[in-house]
């Protein structure tokens, strides 16, 4: 379904905020928002339901319920759809995502730490599908009418990135906000002398030789969305650190999984990983070749 972005509820305030964001999201795209709910005990209710029937669905009708009042105050004129379905989560939104642009799920935070915890369904989800998936932390859903920020991009040199790098650069242009485009990697080991101390030149020579393969990796984007003001980043350290610490005034966190084919079990990366953990804003998830 063209335009149609689902957002998982499971009754946290995490799901509530991850409504809120996606029916924002749903109005920039111009499309559909679907709220889903799944519950294996969700009670059929044919004419003339039976009280103890509407009472055992009272709290999923209470969850979406919830979900539909806080989307209608944010985005009164969106087209909303509502879906309870009784299966197990994961396989009620595996089957969503298949007709789905995108998939956004709420993300627990870990107290004054303000970190993200991924469920199992969330982490499953996250490593099997070919959706790009949002997660959202509670209270991450900005004000419809506060400043923008930044869209900031992870961008690995290693492979190609072409499903990452145009997720990024389409949210940027219908945010009209700057993209920022971070590249981070270790100094290599000729860029330090036999006592340990990092000579100069060669360390100069590295960045400028990281700069080169950055901006000739993004050049294709930038031809093709010349309104994105584009910012580009390489730091000469841990990838984890130098995309953290450049996330932290951004509205949004893009970061790419690599397919492993078949063969290869799935898995996120250390990247991703620490990103979905540790990102002070919402984090998109992209999957890419």
């Amino acid at each position: 379904m063209t335009n149609l972005i689902t957002v998982g509820l499971d009754g946290t305030p995490q799901s509530l905020s991850a409504a809120v964001w996606a029916a924002r999201e749903a109005t920039l795209r111009k499309g559909r928002l679907r709220l889903l709910h799944a519950w294996v005990l969700l009670a059929l209710e044919p004419d003339g339901t039976p009280s103890e029937k509407a009472e055992q669905n009272y709290w999923p009708r209470r969850i979406v319920e919830d979900a539909q009042t806080a989307v209608r105050s944010a985005c009164p004129d969106l087209p909303v759809d509502v879906r309870l379905v009784r299966k197990d989560p994961f396989e009620a939104l595996t089957d969503a995502v298949e007709e789905s642009e995108l998939l956004v799920l709420g993300s627990r935070g870990l107290g004054a730490a303000a970190r993200f915890t991924l469920g199992e369904t969330a982490l499953e989800l996250v490593t099997h599908t070919e959706t790009p998936t949002v997660l959202v932390r509670a209270q991450q859903d900005a004000p419809a009418d506060g400043p923008m920020g930044k869209v900031t991009v992870g961008v690995g040199l290693h492979a190609a990135c072409e499903e990452m790098l145009t997720f990024a650069f389409e949210t940027a242009a219908r945010r009209a906000v700057p993209l920022h485009a971070v590249h981070g990697r270790h100094l290599p080991s000729y860029a330090y002398n036999r006592g340990g101390g990092v000579e100069r030149s060669a360390a100069e020579d590295a960045v400028r030789d990281a700069q080169g393969e950055l901006a000739a990796s993004l050049r294709p984007w930038r031809e093709k969305f010349p309104a994105v003001v584009v910012d580009e980043e390489v730091v000469m350290e841990n990838p984890v650190s130098a995309l953290l610490h450049r996330s932290e005034h951004a509205d949004l966190l893009v970061v790419g999984r690599r397919h492993r084919g078949r063969v290869l079990p799935p898995r996120i990366g250390h990247v991703v990983q620490a990103a979905v953990h540790h990102a002070p804003c919402p984090v998109a998830i992209v999957p890419h070749s």
